[in-house]
């Protein structure tokens, strides 16, 4: 993708994908096990950030590609980034708490495993609200090595219960620092932008605010604008939102947003797919869902539109770390490290169209780079743990 094609526009509007290895099972599948943020609801279609599995072969013909500098999950280059087969070995067991669906990662924790002949993968699946929940009733006892998580959320609720070790500054060194907790604690494995999907056949560009405040005001809006308020990175937005602007405000936007006919959908790839049949003029979605919308279906009238500077453009991670109970934290760091491996990457990015988020590991599609995006400045996203304050809120106003 050339960067000159986004250079000097407020908004940049997502491409259509013409080909990529394994998105019709992505677009169409639904996930298992996602977070809810307040584990009021799980994954549905597209659930935390995927879908279907899809994506390649995997077994033993994958592993044969480790070092080869062509993705194990399809055939493109993969040489940025740095290969699994130049990272420490893994060997022994380990159990892994997931808010990720298997559905999403299952392959990808199978292709791991399988590469060690000496190394167990113990995955456990849930929300990762609940997963949270669970590693603190379990306390000292729990069986956890290393927690997934589907958001920066649940990873700094178990960061300020005092539950994590810190990483290895090769761990955290392989993202950028905005990326990974200050106190490094937990690290982003993948990223995703806050957008507004919208049907090109009813607006255009233009017709789309930039100002997340500006929506319930927005009379192109009024009744065909849709949400999904039990999903984990809404209520993360919504979060952002309460930290950059105050609770009142945050109220009197919800409020607004009501008063304008907000029609309420189970999750975002059914917002967006809505947008596309033209039942609804545009929505709130993370970016991903609007490719995997377009991979399906590559002449969908939908677009992407995005909020500068606001809580509406947050770029927010799924990330791992360390538990505290973790029989073997070397081990357990260096399996967070695969995560971050330049197959890893590629994975994420090719099932999920999600941001890999070490450098010189390409998005799938055509999506303007991480630099390109205008996220709020001065949020830190370990400040978006407090999702437990979001739902209260939301349930006050009658969202939830």
């Amino acid at each position: 993708m050339s960067d000159d094609s986004y250079q000097g526009r407020s908004r940049r509007q997502f491409l259509a994908v013409a080909s990529a290895v394994g998105v019709a099972s992505v677009a169409g599948c639904g996930g298992q096990g996602g977070d809810s943020g307040d584990g009021t609801a799980t994954e549905s279609t597209g659930g935390d950030g995927g879908g279907g599995g899809g994506g390649g072969d995997g077994g033993d013909a994958a592993v044969g590609q480790i070092g080869s500098g062509r993705s194990p999950f399809g055939d493109r280059d993969i040489s940025g980034g740095v290969s699994m087969a130049e990272m420490p070995d893994l060997s022994g067991e380990l159990t892994l708490y997931s808010g990720r669906g298997e559905a999403l990662v299952g392959e990808l924790i199978s292709y791991i495993e399988d590469l060690y002949p000496d190394f167990t993968v113990r995955p456990r699946y849930n929300a990762a609200a609940d997963l949270v929940n669970q590693i603190q009733t379990e306390g000292q006892n729990s069986p956890a090595d290393v927690f997934f998580s589907v958001n920066a959320g649940a990873l700094g609720a178990l960061k300020d219960a005092g539950r994590t070790v810190e990483l290895p500054q090769e761990v955290l060194d392989m993202v950028r620092a905005e990326f990974h907790d200050p106190d490094g604690q937990w690290v982003g494995t993948s990223g995703r932008a806050r957008t507004i999907p919208y049907n090109t056949n009813a607006l255009s560009d233009d017709d789309v605010p930039d100002d997340i405040f500006a929506f319930p005001d927005t009379e192109a809006f009024e009744g065909s604008i849709g949400w999904a308020p039990t999903y984990s990175s809404f209520q993360a937005f919504i979060t952002a939102m309460r930290v950059l602007n105050g609770e009142e405000e945050t109220r009197a936007w919800l409020n607004g947003m009501q008063e304008l006919g907000v029609e309420e959908f189970s999750d975002e790839f059914l917002v967006s797919q809505a947008v596309a049949d033209g039942e609804i003029n545009a929505g709130f979605a993370n970016h991903y869902y609007i490719q995997r919308v377009l991979a399906g279906r590559p002449n969908a009238p939908i677009s992407t539109a995005f909020t500068e500077g606001d809580a509406g453009a947050i770029f927010n991670v799924a990330g791992a770390l360390v538990l505290d109970t973790a029989a073997d934290q070397t081990l357990a760091s260096n399996f967070v490290r695969h995560l971050l491996s330049a197959e890893a990457q590629d994975y994420f990015a090719r099932t999920t169209f999600e941001y890999p988020l070490v450098p010189g590991v390409d998005p799938i599609g055509e999506l303007p780079s991480i630099d390109e995006l205008n996220p709020p400045e001065g949020l830190d996203l370990t400040q978006l743990s407090d999702l437990q304050g979001t739902v209260r809120l939301l349930r006050d106003v009658g969202v939830l």
